[in-house]
């Protein structure tokens, strides 16, 4: 073969965990084979409010730009303003198709130039299925890497055979259980995914998961020990693209001490006893109301348990935007409860996820279950009580709470609408809270299948490992393309 080295395209969605998670398999593949160069795509986010983390997280890859890796940050239409007019997710599908354009010329330009590696294929996030007709232009396969888990992959795929023989929408409005082949255990209608609670949302999901099965493998940010029945089910499916379960991905070099900020929460933490701290933290769009905020705050002084809470200001008006810092604390807290936690509890801005739950003195992490930071507490040891709050969170939350025993309920079912600040939302009380809180810290069953859990992560990604030999399997398929 005249050249031997292979070209990928990444493009993932606009979004701070998934960007980090791309660029993080990016650098793993780079490193494993010496054949394969990379160009990430980036789609910079949508501007609802400033995202001071993603926007520098962002600005920082340039520096990572190396002669096998390398990152081009697309150029961005000007969206019309978000509103009523259309769901949330036909305007977000409509921002990622503009992209298109860009994407074919800069691979076109990519392709041409002397010397140039050869185009061994597409590695895109599952939203951005609209660039596969671009993958088929220039006659290359197209792979998704799914930053989210096996068992849910396998619910998106379900969902579209069962939408043939009955109403989906309104199933998942039903109060029941449904056997679904990801899942070891049946699944409550109440934890469905927001999205397939309308046909509009049915409708756009459905046209991504055909798609999906047109793509010649699935990177699933998963690994055996935690997910065997999904990924059992999934390839035995033979209408389904070959699964390489390859995480945990996470971004472990993301630790504090850039801000003088993170240098005093992590010296906070480190005048605190070991596994004595209950963190919570709601990632990138988690804020409450009010009335909900002084509901945690009272369950965290009746618990008695030392902690750090991340606590972020919703948006004052409709528009969805980032959470911001409060430049306050005290206006939303209960009166005086600064002074009657002080010494045993630090309230924060954003966080430094990562640098916190790798410390040694935190015991419970009170989370929203996205599944970076379940992958990110299950790699540090650390349980997790279970505050779902959007998207397919409250799965995420089913999947380890009752599935896996490896975290505790605080609300399984919560929904906030992040594209509708002024929504009807239930308040989770002060007591189901502390209840929540008081398990995670005090659960030794869960604490030690998390233990146990954590050192079959590690040992997933180490060489000779479940993931390390699938990592292997992909880039295989790959070079093979360009063979």
């Amino acid at each position: 073969m005249e050249n031997t080295f292979a070209k990928l395209i990444f493009i993932p969605t606009p979004g701070h965990g998934h960007i980090m998670s791309t660029v993080q398999i990016a650098k793993l593949l780079v490193n494993r084979d010496q054949r394969l160069s990379i160009t990430v795509l980036v789609i910079k986010p949508l501007s609802f409010g400033s995202h001071t983390a993603t926007n520098t997280y962002i600005e920082s890859l340039a520096k990572y730009t190396t002669s096998r890796i390398s990152f081009i940050e697309l150029p961005q239409d000007i969206p019309p303003p978000f509103g009523d007019s259309k769901p949330s997710f036909s305007f977000f599908n409509d921002f990622i198709e503009s992209h298109c354009k860009y994407v074919r010329n800069i691979v076109a330009d990519i392709v041409t130039q002397p010397g140039s590696d050869r185009l061994a294929g597409f590695v895109i996030d599952m939203f951005c299925t609209c660039m596969i007709e671009i993958a088929n232009e220039f006659n290359v396969p197209s792979y998704v890497f799914y930053t989210s888990n096996a068992s849910l992959l396998g619910f998106k795929f379900y969902i579209q055979l069962l939408d043939q023989s009955q109403d989906v929408v309104k199933l998942s409005k039903s109060d029941t259980e449904v056997s679904v082949p990801s899942y070891a255990k049946p699944v409550p209608t109440r934890v469905f995914w927001d999205i397939v609670q309308t046909r509009a949302g049915m409708d756009y999901i459905l046209t991504i998961i055909r798609k999906i099965r047109e793509v010649k493998g699935i990177m699933v940010n998963t690994f055996s020990d935690l997910e065997a029945h999904a990924i059992m089910s999934l390839s035995d499916d033979i209408s389904i693209p070959p699964v390489y379960p390859v995480g945990p991905i996470l971004n472990l070099e993301s630790v504090a001490g850039q801000q003088s900020d993170d240098v005093d929460i992590i010296r906070w933490l480190d005048s605190q006893p070991p596994s004595s701290v209950v963190f919570l933290c709601f990632g990138s769009m988690g804020s409450f109301d009010e009335i909900q905020v002084k509901e945690i705050a009272r369950a965290l002084e009746q618990s008695g348990h030392r902690f750090l809470w991340s606590l972020r200001q919703s948006p004052l008006d409709q528009i969805p935007r980032i959470p911001s810092d409060y430049e306050d604390f005290g206006a939303v807290l209960p009166e005086g409860f600064l002074d009657r936690t002080h010494g045993i509890g630090k309230v924060i801005g954003w966080a430094p996820q990562v640098a916190v739950l790798a410390h040694d003195a935190v015991g419970g992490f009170v989370s929203h279950c996205g599944w970076n930071s379940l992958l990110e507490s299950l790699w540090f040891g650390v349980p997790t009580a279970a505050w779902p709050m959007y998207a397919e969170q409250q799965m995420n939350a089913f999947k380890m709470v009752v599935e896996m025993g490896l975290a505790v309920e605080i609300k399984l079912d919560y929904r906030k609408d992040m594209f509708n600040v002024n929504a009807n939302i239930v308040t989770v009380t002060a007591e189901e809270i502390e209840s929540g809180m008081r398990r995670v810290m005090e659960d030794n069953e869960v604490r030690t299948k998390v233990k146990e859990m954590s050192d079959k992560c590690k040992g997933a990604m180490a060489e000779g490992g479940s993931s390390y030999a699938s990592v292997g399997c992909f880039i295989q398929d790959v070079i093979q393309n360009i063979s």
